[in-house]
């Protein structure tokens, strides 16, 4: 039977002109506190991201390197969501297009684009500004063309995408608009109920490769009956979000820790995520990091996966690191 050729990215992270017109202090500038500002200039200059707003060159080493392939799938995060308001803001929305712009121009029709937080906002990580809004899940719907749920079928495989922020929703409460809260839980319904169908139609022969941008998600979906009886026939899970294999591997470090309820909302739910981090193993979770990686490391890439359509073998996973 035929094998297949994939290429997997994410966490692209695109600045177009209007997004780095922001200023690179943009994560922090509003802080009031002197320390904590200092604080945080000093992890994004040191650990993180020293220039977020530079990166967008290493989208276009990827599209010159990756070479030929038979699909291509982008796993989330598509601008910089300075505004920290997903896709709703004019600037976010402007580098995301700009950047699925030159994916669409290099593969067509062979790629796939998955949901990450960035699309659709959420809470800044100290500043408490912004936070999810509908209109970020519209234009990435109606103006993208980003497919809530998709699936690519490949001889014995079957490759799934799934909105991580949908599944795991119950954990953004705080990032909600009151307001917009039941048109989001109504989104949420019908996206488990697409899931649930899929897994219970799978095959027995049929083996699963699932994107889900978000691990927070993933004990969710370890909930849903349906998809739990078909963990067997998950081979690899690709997530994003955390950047690096660094960040990974203290996630799984601090798998069970107690949720932390008294140093604000990002610290309940990044505590909440990693108290039930143990629901990630039988998923068979493989990190794809960012593109640009992360400064202390410099460890951006992306992969590309040889898939036997016979699945007489496993997929064959191959980093390739992009230097910057």
């Amino acid at each position: 039977m035929q094998s297949f050729t994939i290429a997997i990215l994410s966490d692209i992270h695109y600045a177009g002109a209007t997004e780095q017109a922001c200023g690179e202090d943009y994560e922090y500038r509003d802080l009031t506190n002197p320390l904590l500002r200092l604080a945080v200039r000093a992890y994004r200059h040191f650990i993180w991201m020293r220039h977020p707003l530079r990166q967008s060159a290493q989208l276009d080493r990827f599209l010159a390197e990756v070479g030929d392939v038979d699909f291509a799938v982008a796993n989330g995060d598509y601008s910089c969501s300075t505004g920290f308001v997903g896709l709703s803001d004019d600037a976010a929305f402007a580098s995301a297009q700009e950047g699925i712009g030159k994916l669409r121009a290099k593969f067509g029709d062979r790629l796939r684009l998955n949901f990450g937080d960035h699309e659709l906002g959420k809470l800044s990580l100290f500043g408490a500004r912004g936070g999810m809004r509908l209109a970020g899940w519209h234009r990435s719907v109606d103006q993208l063309s980003i497919q809530p749920f998709w699936r690519l079928e490949l001889g014995r495989y079957v490759l799934l995408g799934v909105v991580s922020t949908l599944v795991a929703l119950p954990v953004f409460g705080a990032d909600m608009l009151p307001e917009e809260r039941a048109a989001w839980e109504k989104l949420r319904a019908q996206h488990l109920a697409e899931i649930r169908a899929a897994f219970a139609a799978l095959a027995s022969d049929r083996r699963v490769i699932l994107f889900c941008h978000d691990p927070t998600a993933l004990p969710f979906l370890w909930r849903e009956d349906a998809v739990r009886a078909k963990l067997p026939q998950i081979e690899q899970t690709i997530i994003g979000h955390l950047h690096s294999n660094l960040y990974f591997w203290k996630s799984k470090l601090l798998a069970g820790m107690p949720v932390i309820r008294f140093l604000g909302h990002t610290a309940q739910r990044m505590s909440g995520a990693l108290n039930e981090a143990r629901y990630w193993r039988p998923f068979n979770v493989r990190l794809c990091p960012s593109l640009a990686g992360i400064e202390l490391l410099k460890d951006g890439g992306y992969f590309t996966v040889e898939l036997d359509g016979d699945a007489q073998r496993p997929a064959q996973f191959t980093f390739h690191r992009l230097r910057r």
